[in-house]
C-alpha cells in the first residue's frame, strides 16, 4: 500500500516540492505511508492510511491531531 501510494504523489512532482516531501516511511503492516512536509502552512508527519473497507484513505497530521478521512482517487 505504500508503494501505491507514492505512486499517486509522485504522478504530481511539482505539488510534492511544494510541500517540501521527504522521508517517506511504510507505516506497520504496510496499512499506509508516513512522510515528512516542509510546506508554507503545515510543517510536521503527514500519514495516508488506507481503509480496506470503505476504499478510501484518511489523512492525518500528527502535529495538530487533524484527520480528513474518506478521502478517494477516483482517477
Amino acid at each position: 500500500m505504500a508503494e501505491y501510494i507514492l505512486s499517486i504523489l509522485r504522478s504530481q512532482l511539482m505539488v510534492m516540492w511544494s510541500w517540501g516531501f521527504n522521508s517517506p516511511t511504510r507505516l506497520s503492516d504496510n496499512r499506509g505511508l508516513a512522510f515528512k512536509v516542509q510546506g508554507f502552512k503545515y510543517k510536521g508527519w503527514v500519514e495516508v492510511v488506507y481503509d480496506k473497507s470503505l476504499d478510501t484513505f484518511s489523512v492525518i497530521l500528527k502535529k495538530t491531531g487533524k484527520t480528513v478521512e474518506d478521502v478517494y482517487f477516483d482517477e
